[in-house]
């Protein structure tokens, strides 16, 4: 057994976090190969034929979809009780970059629960759900990132809604979900999106999308929200926005909203990032988030290590967050600011106070522009109980200020 561990707040990490066994192919259920249901690598898009064999999987007591070597074209696929998937080494499963191909539903999109487009593999109400393997899942979205630069220039005011685009993967409402191995890239739009589930694993995945030659706009690695017990775990991300992103909702009274809450207990650990605006960002559309750890990560090229964006419109809590074990480079160490983006009081007439409290960073040796980006807003919001424990951090400035932050803790 692993030495006990604690979550910032003392609560122990539970044994489920430690367990990071990928089961194999066999273990997975019968297989239904793509290739033996006349699904084949012939550059149409069988987004029919896919969803009836998963629904014929899910008929037949369950199994595992096998993508096999090749690339299979698909719109919106949506996954069922006992049904996995499972893309073979040399297979890519690859998303349609017709708009028309990924249908208008219920979905959650930017902390709203509204009308949207599915994402190219979607999850929702499922008990155990594994999607692993070698092989690569693919968004296409080279073309929807040249029509959303495009609309700017005609509309620089446009919101990352206005340009019709789906997800990679949506996991909602959910429980006991492992994606495990995978490469996951070229996503139109978010790239994994997870709301309202519970005991969800990343494990070995590249998570992967281009800043150059064009950028590929919003293309989050992954978007927490309102979830808890969470492991991220030896990933590699490197994405055109921010990595792990913690979510729950936006609004002047979005803490009163049922399809809003927290993220608890989420562990990222062993991971190393590429380039990104944001390696671990609270927002822009969060509620409240509670035992965050993330430990033991090398950034190669991060905009800001720990962002935490602040809504003066939204009423917000980030407690007991920890960030250790940081060696690399990035641009911010630290990036505490107010975030206004499609700001919008609906009618309040007073501000909501947000709070963020019992903050650690400690044993990190980094290399930066600037160490502290710290902009005190008493009227919006409270900083206190910050502390900065054997930090090496090597800026061009610092930006540190005793009266950045009340109550404050320096060590080392």
């Amino acid at each position: 057994m692993p030495v006990k561990e604690y979550f910032p707040d003392g609560t122990p990490i539970d044994d489920w976090f430690y367990d990071t066994t990928i089961p194999s192919i066999e273990e997975l259920g019968r297989q239904y190969v793509l290739t033996q249901f006349g699904i084949l690598d012939d550059g149409r898009v069988h987004t029919k034929e896919i969803q009836l064999l998963i629904d014929q999987a899910a008929a037949e007591g369950g199994g595992v979809i096998v993508v096999p070597a090749g690339t299979y074209l698909t719109g919106s696929l949506f996954f069922k009780q006992s049904v996995n998937l499972y893309v073979a080494q040399g297979g890519t499963l690859k998303g349609s970059d017709d708009i028309a191909d990924y249908p208008v539903c219920e979905t959650r999109i930017e902390g709203e629960t509204c009308q949207y487009f599915a994402a190219l593999i979607n999850v929702d109400g499922v008990d155990g759900f594994t999607m692993c393997g070698p092989g690569t899942i693919d968004g296409n979205g080279l073309r929807s990132w040249k029509a959303f630069w495009l609309r700017r220039q005609w509309n620089p005011q446009c919101t990352n809604k206005d340009e019709q685009r789906p997800h990679l993967v949506y996991i909602s409402n959910s429980a006991h979900v492992l994606v495990a191995g995978l490469s996951l890239q070229n996503s139109h739009f978010w790239t994994n999106h997870i709301y309202r589930s519970h005991h969800v694993k990343y494990l070995g995945c590249r998570i992967f999308s281009p800043v150059s030659p064009v950028k590929a706009p919003s293309t989050d690695a992954i978007d927490i929200d309102v979830c808890s017990d969470f492991l991220i775990k030896n990933c590699y991300m490197e994405v055109n926005d921010d990595s792990v992103v913690l979510k729950g909702g936006k609004g002047p009274w979005a803490d009163t909203q049922p399809e809003n809450g927290a993220n608890e207990r989420i562990l990222v650990e062993d991971c190393t990032y590429g380039f990104c605006h944001g390696c671990l960002t609270c927002g822009s559309e969060s509620v409240h988030n509670r035992n965050i750890l993330i430990r033991r990560i090398n950034v190669l090229a991060g905009s800001n290590l720990l962002w935490l964006k602040l809504r003066p419109d939204t009423p917000q809590l980030y407690e007991y967050i920890t960030v250790e074990q940081v060696t690399g480079r990035m641009a911010t160490f630290l990036k505490v600011k107010p975030w206004t983006q499609f700001y919008d009081l609906k009618g309040r007439t007073d501000k909501p106070l947000s709070k963020a409290q019992h903050i650690v960073m400690r044993d990190c040796q980094c290399d930066c522009q600037i160490c502290f980006d710290v902009e005190p807003s008493p009227g919006q919001y409270q900083l206190c109980d910050f502390t900065f424990e054997n930090l090496k951090v090597n800026a061009q400035v610092n930006g540190f200020s005793e009266n950045m932050i009340e109550n404050m803790t320096l060590k080392k």
